[in-house]
């Protein structure tokens, strides 16, 4: 138990420390206490899923029918390993890229709240306590979002905050429901809606899994409720960025899986409206989300649409409700949080390097950062789904999945929009390295001057690029340990 509590509240209160303490004498010293966090609670984590396996724990008890819950189970590890180990790389990227920024110490300190309350998330052992840590994310992630406090940026804050508390009240709205219904709130594998309540109150169940689905689609970034995200994350500290794009939006996957896998069960909504509209909706997001990036001109801002756009890969890949989708699903999980983790930190290099933010400011970067544009080709190639890179893996799963599925329509349109999809992504990052390595003859060659980011920069792009290929190189312990998940759940 103690593991469990303590990797959840040990950077909650570390953070809550740094901004109610005074300023540190110096910059060292409150990068060594950020260092000591990530590694200490890294410790606790790895201790809590390797020896907290399926024990149920009980914090306190809201009411007698209310308990918070924490437990370890297979997606647990899964989502705290990806939480972990974006968080420890961003965190590292910011002791360079933060040098410059104002108000260092409330950075670190929403920083590492968000830290454990994304762990929190992970560990929930029932739906109340993962409603809770859920709108804490909301609220603690924000002052990241509105970090230099300009205009635009306070304004984003706000988008992001009603969008997210809207979605989170219409989760609340379906757990009233689901209490009475199901007479549980605890997280089981199948599902625990019984076949009676299934039968009597089909109607309104379903009803109530399509509210919710939509809920955790907001912080998901699903058509409708998807605009919040293009906005916030661009004017957000880089690393902050990439911690919004590849960790924090998947608190709404994870709540997805949760509602539809743990609590309303795969078979009572394949086959019914629900899942024709939830297909229906992350095939018109994956689209629009690459399309939009096609067109956008702005980095940052092109990976935010890219994100709505890939987020949506594993939202239709869980909704097509088989083996391989889900597989595919969950692999995509990991490959987009390294991997968009990886793109955000290139960029955000790039912009604090040289203070270039437009696609076509970039040309011949390449030749000034080789090493930062080769990681950003590699991450590239694997977001498009090309091998030997996880993203192609993810992708064979996904498309696999739908074309067995047997769904009608679906089963073949599924994996059409995802190749065009492909496409779009390779026309909105390919151009950049390809401009980037080779500028052409009107290019001056002479102004060329080596601008490679620190060792702080470089070293977590380095990791993550390297995560990105080894997933698709060696697969298979992944795939063999998500299909214990899958065995339980579908």
């Amino acid at each position: 138990m103690l593991y469990i509590i303590l990797s959840i509240f040990f950077p909650v209160f570390a953070g809550i420390f740094l901004l109610a303490g005074k300023d540190m004498r110096n910059r060292k010293s409150l990068l060594l206490t950020v260092s000591l966090v990530l590694i200490v609670t890294t410790v606790l984590t790895i201790l809590a899923i390797t020896l907290m396996g399926g024990e149920m724990i009980t914090l306190f008890n809201l009411t007698d029918r209310l308990p918070i819950l924490f437990r370890v189970d297979e997606l647990s590890v899964v989502f705290s390993v990806m939480v972990l180990t974006v968080s420890v790389c961003t965190g590292v990227f910011s002791f360079e890229y933060m040098k410059h920024e104002e108000k260092e110490k409330r950075y670190y300190g929403f920083f590492l709240i968000v830290l454990g309350v994304l762990l929190a998330l992970c560990f929930s052992g029932n739906l109340i306590t993962f409603y809770l840590f859920f709108e804490l994310l909301t609220i603690s992630s924000v002052p990241l979002v509105i970090h230099n406090r300009s205009r635009e940026a306070v304004m984003a804050g706000l988008k992001y905050l009603f969008y997210s508390l809207c979605g989170a009240y219409l989760c609340l709205f379906g757990l009233y429901f689901i209490e009475q219904y199901g007479n549980t709130l605890t997280f089981s594998a199948g599902g625990v809606i019984s076949n009676t309540a299934a039968a009597e109150h089909q109607g309104i169940l379903l009803g109530i899994a399509f509210v919710m689905l939509i809920g955790f689609g907001v912080k998901a970034g699903m058509l409708p409720m998807h605009a919040w995200l293009p906005t916030a994350h661009p004017v957000a500290p880089a690393p902050a960025s990439a911690l919004l794009s590849a960790v924090i939006v998947k608190a709404g996957i994870l709540g997805i899986i949760r509602i539809v896998y743990y609590i309303f069960g795969a078979s009572f909504l394949r086959g019914t409206w629900v899942q024709s509209v939830w297909m229906i909706l992350t095939l018109l997001t994956v689209f629009m989300g690459s399309m939009l990036a096609y067109r956008e001109p702005v980095m940052k801002k092109r990976l935010a649409y890219s994100t709505v756009s890939q987020l949506s890969y594993i939202l239709f890949g869980l909704s097509v409700m088989e083996g391989d989708s889900v597989t595919g699903g969950l692999l995509h999980v990991l490959c987009h949080s390294f991997i968009k983790a990886a793109l955000f930190l290139c960029v955000g290099a790039v912009i604090y390097q040289t203070g270039r933010t437009k696609a076509k400011e970039l040309r011949g970067i390449g030749k000034e950062m080789p090493m930062l544009m080769w990681c950003y080709t590699i991450v590239s190639l694997g977001l498009i789904g090309i091998p030997p890179t996880g993203g192609f893996i993810s992708k064979w799963y996904l498309a696999t999945g739908a074309l067995s599925s047997g769904i009608p329509v679906f089963s073949w349109l599924g994996p059409a929009i995802l190749l065009i999809s492909a496409l779009l992504t390779a026309g909105y990052l390919l151009p950049v390295a390809l401009d980037g390595f080779f500028p052409g003859e009107s290019f001056d060659y002479t102004s060329v001057e080596k601008k490679e980011p620190s060792a702080f920069m470089m070293a977590p792009v380095l990791i993550l690029t390297i995560l990105s290929v080894l997933m698709g190189l060696f697969p298979g312990h992944i795939v063999e340990y998500l299909s214990q998940i899958i065995e339980k759940i579908v």
